[in-house]
């Protein structure tokens, strides 16, 4: 068994479908570390008293409110990157130890801000779809509306750079049956790679 599991980072703009194809990636025996939740586990135990000192009316109860979070950073130039900076390092130590103690040979690490936080990978995936089809995904959420999802795309970075960026991508926009066909056929030729790389391990 190899020691060391090959790393996939998997990462989409809002409304891509990054959430299905990591499901998909699953779906397949792949171990996934799903950051987004990660940060959930985070805001309602052990960062949630840093966050309140940081961000004072953050929290209810002993847990982040995420809204009122939302509010706060919002407010205030600088306060995103702040929050970010608290975060990432609890983030990173969940998603190593996640690696440490896999025993899998091939993992996927579900990041949204993968490309723009450099984290460790051996393949970047970028899940996608045309920019009409994003739009509607996201509009169609509760509560969501045309600034909100300007703003957040605003702070996100371009798909066409992410998409410069991949070794594979998954188009999510012709139906979950082809998004699972891409994921089966990337699986495959990391496998196909892996196996082509033993021999030389051996010499």
């Amino acid at each position: 068994m190899r020691g060391k599991p090959f790393v996939i980072g998997l990462t989409g703009s809002i409304g891509m479908g990054k959430s299905q194809t990591a499901k998909l990636f699953a779906a397949e025996g792949v171990p996934v570390f799903d950051s987004d939740a990660a940060v959930h586990a985070l805001y309602a135990g052990e960062a949630a008293a840093m966050i309140e000192a940081a961000f004072p009316g953050s929290t209810r109860n002993g847990a982040v409110d995420r809204s009122a979070l939302s509010r706060l950073v919002t407010a205030e130039p600088g306060a995103l990157a702040r929050l970010e900076g608290l975060m990432h390092p609890l983030v990173a130590d969940r998603r190593d130890a996640f690696l440490a103690e896999t025993g899998a040979g091939i993992v996927l690490l579900d990041i949204p801000l993968l490309l723009e936080t450099g984290a460790p990978v051996d393949a970047v995936v970028v899940a996608t779809a045309p920019a009409d089809v994003q739009r509607a995904r996201v509009l169609a959420r509760p509560g969501m509306t045309e600034a909100k999802f300007d703003a957040l795309l605003a702070r996100q970075m371009h798909d066409a750079e992410k998409r410069a960026q991949a070794h594979y991508l998954v188009m999510t926009d012709k139906g979950l049956d082809h998004a699972r066909e891409q994921v089966k056929m990337i699986l495959a030729d990391i496998t196909r790679r892996l196996r082509e790389q033993e021999p030389q391990k051996k010499k």
